[in-house]
């Protein structure tokens, strides 16, 4: 079966509609030709018959089944001529009389004007039979065309889909593809070259964003790393203010944020997540977490953050990945909120973070979710929606913003096309 938008349909469907189009042309000017070259010849026996007779002392004009004569002179108004004759001028002409098709010749010679008439009726039956003969001609040669099309289609198209074929079964790490094999030295394999040279460039490029990746994993994890056990020695010091050792901690789980949001980075760069890279994870827990690891960034300001936790979901889910969407939506609504109330309400399929901050523009918000993009009232670098959007397209979440300017931002994320289970608990509110 074809498919109507593949090349090898509209090459069978050019071809045979060329065919038709052809056939009809020729069949119908086949037909044409023969009924002119009919039309001709009785005219020729026409003039042959005007001529036999006018050659005669006397004309007697001829009167059978097939041809009859009539004639006009100033002294012979000539019997019983038809009125549909009578006015017609010299020359060949398609006439009915009594629903009997004639050809009519009319000739002036030596004063008089002579009609010659020739019963077409027999002529007609022939060519009747004839153009069935042409139309089933036209038929054949477009179904001809078509079976023609629908095989020339297949063959060339033959390489076209075995070089398709063999991009389709390629696999990222395929360093032994070679396209060239498969066409010979024509359109497609020129595509071929040219798909092979883009393989080879992107080889190139793939192992080198590997390198980077695993440079800058490396570069990262080990500083932190230092940093973590640097804050662990220092935290042991018995000397230290309630004040230092509360920023300390800060800087413990600055860092360990760093290390798990660059493992969390590198599983999103991976092109195919499977079950083995997922786990089960208690998003109840990781929202509690999150909200008590920003709280200090209400500081003196008149805000309460309330939660609500109206089902505990499991969810399949990394969840670093988890933390990553939770934070920023957490983030973002207490930097740009001065007094009131951030909201944090979890249930069975959805996570809703509401605020009473300044709100977007209608313009801001259409563009909220668009990378390195900032709002007029943002200080960031425009990554963090971005992101949560990149992780929500990465699981089937969907992510959705609500937002008045003035009146506060409403952000709702649904977990339902890839929730695993739910296990709900009675409603309960967490000041």
């Amino acid at each position: 079966m074809f498919q109507t938008n593949s090349l090898r349909f509209r090459v069978a469907f050019y071809y045979a509609l060329f065919g038709a189009g052809l056939s009809i042309f020729l069949s119908g000017g086949f037909f044409l030709a023969v009924q002119q070259a009919g039309h001709s010849l009785i005219d020729q026996i026409l003039l042959g018959e005007l001529e036999e007779h006018v050659g005669v002392a006397v004309f007697i004009p001829p009167n059978e089944k097939s041809v009859k004569g009539y004639m006009i002179s100033a002294t012979e108004p000539g019997p019983d001529i038809p009125s549909e004759i009578k006015k017609l001028s010299p020359g060949g002409h398609d006439v009915t009389i009594k629903d009997i098709d004639y050809r009519v010749l009319v000739a002036d010679k030596d004063g008089a004007r002579y009609f010659m008439l020739y019963n077409t009726e027999s002529m007609h039956d022939s060519e009747e039979v004839f153009f069935r003969y042409v139309v089933f001609f036209a038929l054949f040669m477009i179904i001809s065309s078509s079976i023609g099309g629908v095989l020339l289609a297949s063959r060339v198209t033959a390489s076209v889909s075995r070089l398709a074929r063999q991009v389709g079964r390629a696999q990222p790490g395929d360093t032994e593809l070679s396209l060239t094999e498969l066409t010979s030295n024509d359109e497609v394999g020129e595509l071929a070259r040219a798909f092979d040279r883009y393989l080879r460039r992107l080889r190139n490029f793939v192992e080198r964003e590997n390198y980077f990746t695993a440079d800058v994993s490396h570069e990262l994890r080990t500083p932190l790393a230092i940093m973590l056990g640097t804050v662990e020695v220092l935290e042991q010091d018995e000397t230290l203010s309630a004040r230092q050792i509360e920023r300390l901690a800060r800087i413990r789980r600055a860092a360990q944020d760093m290390i798990d949001l660059t493992g969390a980075l590198l599983l999103m760069a991976r092109e195919h997540h499977t079950a083995a890279d997922e786990q089960s994870c208690h998003v109840a827990e990781v929202v509690s977490a999150c909200v008590e690891k920003h709280r200090h960034l209400i500081g003196e300001r008149p805000i309460r953050m309330e939660v609500e936790l109206a089902a505990a979901p499991n969810l399949m889910v990394e969840t670093p990945l988890l933390e990553i969407v939770v934070g920023n939506l957490i983030r973002n609504a207490l930097f740009n909120t001065k007094s009131g109330i951030v909201l944090v309400r979890l249930e069975a399929e959805r996570l809703i973070v509401r605020d009473t901050g300044v709100g977007m523009r209608p313009e801001e918000l259409a563009r909220a979710l668009e990378r390195y993009y900032k709002g007029a009232s943002s200080a960031g670098a425009g990554v963090g929606l971005s992101l949560v959007k990149r992780i929500c397209d990465r699981y089937g979440w969907n992510i959705s913003l609500e937002s008045q300017e003035g009146q506060g931002t409403t952000a709702e994320i649904d977990f339902s096309e890839r929730r695993r289970m739910s296990r709900p608990v009675e409603d309960e509110s967490i000041q």
